[in-house]
């Protein structure tokens, strides 16, 4: 039987990555890295994660190029404290990004500052959903999209009672063909990406002493509305929707806390047959324009003299529910929600190869100063961050057992969800309510609860054990809805933000 010692052994190992990554720095000082991420992909629609109907080509040939990690994860699924967690390295109740109305500001360290510090030209392109205003520590920030007016969805931070939320019914009644403003915006975040590319290929291959960059391409489709371009949404105008839930099949949430945010984001309410066809065929186009843009910017690195020196990397900050279970959007554990797709690629970074470490976007962190070689600050010396560079672990041995960390705070969550995967397991605890445990090796689809079976008492145990070593998650409950009342009550209380205007998703800049 899997048990403690196990976990402790694995935790053991995870420490000495981590310490790994301190002391060595990449020998490849210089090197460039390009970071391309979406909004809201669910890992497993593409072809390189086994989808049959995602046709994803340029994905797929960055993972046959790279290393693909099977099990990825974000630290928060709700876009504002994921986002934090990526840029900091830190877990989302180590620095109080908890929703999308405590937004990142510029502390802790980023690292694009440390970039920025160390002589690297640190750019970002595109969404970055900060607070805005702000310095972040980019070299630049181009055509950004930040939190609105610097104060983001203050109505997702009322969580007690849960208000009734507005406007679920579009998500359904938009969903199908068009041109929406994000995908005008993406578009432009491409153009954008590919000028900034070629200029940087010009530089360097002047021969002169060009500084090395990081470049952050955020991308925001495809993030609901499930609005798709005419032309990739024609490209599965013909599946039936059989075919398009073949992997949503899931029953219906029955947890006390899911039974409340699926009441909270009631969108499942207003589908029918076709409003769902329309939105997943919708979210297929979305994601094969998405991959067309990760092509045209992966094609300006690979025909360029930037080929030679240049790691690139694709992800996105969570998944979505798609409907499954009856959920829609993101903001669970489920692994339609809280994975995502994570690639590398480049120089040093093993090709067509498949890492089931379990890894999360804490990582990234260390990953950007191995692959620039940049020198991890005193602050990191002291083993404070969890992260371990993604260029490491693809070119050691898998660790499946490795533990990775995420917790929600946010709408619809009517108490602390936290997450714990290591090994085949994955502990979903909430503070005040019965906790789930999933093997995710027997039970992929996790359709069955093991938290109250006799027989995996000990996992259980030793699971809660490694999650209270990283948080008190009951500490953390009461801290998240004290600053969220008092965030609140400094806007005018329950009553007027409330009746302020509804925030459906953030628009795209101008």
């Amino acid at each position: 039987m899997w048990c403690s010692c196990v976990l402790l052994h694995s935790l053991v190992k995870y420490r000495r990555y981590r310490r790994k990554g301190v002391t060595e720095t990449n020998k490849a000082a210089g090197r460039n890295l390009v970071i391309i991420m979406s909004d809201e992909h669910n890992r497993d629609w593409s072809g390189c994660y086994g989808h049959a109907l995602a046709r994803t080509p340029h994905i797929d040939a960055l993972a046959a190029r790279g290393t693909r990690f099977s099990s990825a994860y974000c630290n928060s699924p709700i876009c504002v404290p994921s986002r934090a967690a990526f840029a900091t390295g830190r877990f989302v109740h180590d620095t109080g990004h908890w929703d999308n109305a405590f937004p990142y500001a510029g502390s802790p360290t980023s690292w694009h500052q440390l970039a920025r510090e160390a002589g690297v030209r640190s750019t970002s392109i595109g969404k970055l959903h900060f607070r805005g205003g702000d310095d972040n520590g980019f070299s630049e920030e181009i055509i950004p999209l930040h939190v609105v007016d610097g104060i983001g969805d203050v109505k997702g931070a009322i969580r007690d009672p849960l208000p009734a939320k507005k406007g679920c019914d579009a998500l359904a009644r938009d969903a199908g063909p068009g041109l929406s403003e994000y995908a005008r915006y993406d578009f432009q975040i491409r153009d954008r990406a590919v000028d900034y590319l070629k200029a940087r290929a010009l530089e360097q291959s002047d021969g002169e002493s060009a500084p090395p960059f990081v470049l952050f391409v955020s991308l925001v489709m495809p993030h609901f509305p499930l609005i798709a371009p005419q032309d990739f949404y024609d490209q599965y105008a013909n599946l039936s929707l059989d075919e398009l839930t073949d992997t949503l099949q899931a029953p219906s949430v029955d947890h006390p806390v899911l039974l409340e945010l699926q009441k909270y984001m009631n969108y499942d309410e207003y589908f029918d047959d076709e409003s769902r066809s329309r939105a997943l065929r919708a979210y297929l186009g979305m994601v094969s324009t998405i991959d067309a843009i990760v092509g045209d910017i992966t094609s300006v690195v690979e025909g360029s003299s930037l080929s030679n020196n240049t790691c690139m990397a694709y992800t996105s900050d969570h998944g979505d529910n798609l409907g499954n279970r009856g959920l829609w959007g993101k903001s669970v554990m489920y692994e339609d929600s809280v994975a995502v797709p994570l690639i590398l690629a480049g120089p040093d970074v093993p090709q067509g190869h498949v890492c089931s470490t379990p890894v999360s976007l804490v990582d990234f962190h260390p990953t950007v100063l191995d692959v620039l070689g940049i020198e991890r600050p005193a602050t990191d010396m002291a083993d404070t961050l969890p992260g371990c560079s993604l260029q490491q672990l693809a070119s050691t041995p898998d660790e499946p057992e490795r533990a990775v960390f995420s917790e929600y705070h946010a709408a619809g969550a009517c108490t602390g969800m936290f997450m714990l995967r290591c090994g085949a397991f994955k502990l979903v605890a909430y503070s005040g309510y019965a906790p789930q445990l999933f093997n995710l090796e027997d039970d992929p689809g996790e359709v069955r609860d093991l938290a109250d079976q006799p027989e995996y008492a000990a996992v259980l145990a030793s699971l809660r054990e490694a999650m209270a070593a990283i948080c008190d998650i009951e500490a953390v409950n009461r801290q998240v809805f004290e600053q969220q009342q008092a965030l609140v009550e400094r806007h005018g209380g329950r009553d007027a933000v409330l009746s302020g205007t509804d925030i459906p998703h953030t628009p795209a800049p101008v």
